[in-house]
């Protein structure tokens, strides 16, 4: 079995369609690596985005986030599991 790298750095994953556009996890963000999407999500409001890079994986946007699944972070070293068939 091949063994998986894990991540290099943390991630930030925004779901873009759970995200009500409040603007908390933006504001809370220590290293100011969240923005506000420009465009629309399927409920009409702007998602927040990741930059990509800078993340620390604090988790503060994690959670300050009122919406239940709309932010994810992974942290450093995270190597996702396959379930078996």
């Amino acid at each position: 079995m091949e063994e998986k790298q894990g991540l290099t750095e943390p991630l930030v994953i925004v779901n873009e369609d759970e995200c009500k556009g409040c603007g908390l996890c933006i504001d809370i963000c220590p290293k100011d690596v969240l923005f506000e999407q420009p465009h629309l999500n399927r409920m009409g409001y702007h998602p927040a985005g990741y930059t990509g890079e800078g993340c620390i994986g604090c988790g503060h946007c994690f959670y300050a986030c009122p919406e239940p699944g709309a932010i994810t972070v992974l942290k450093k070293g995270y190597v996702e599991v396959e379930e078996a068939a």
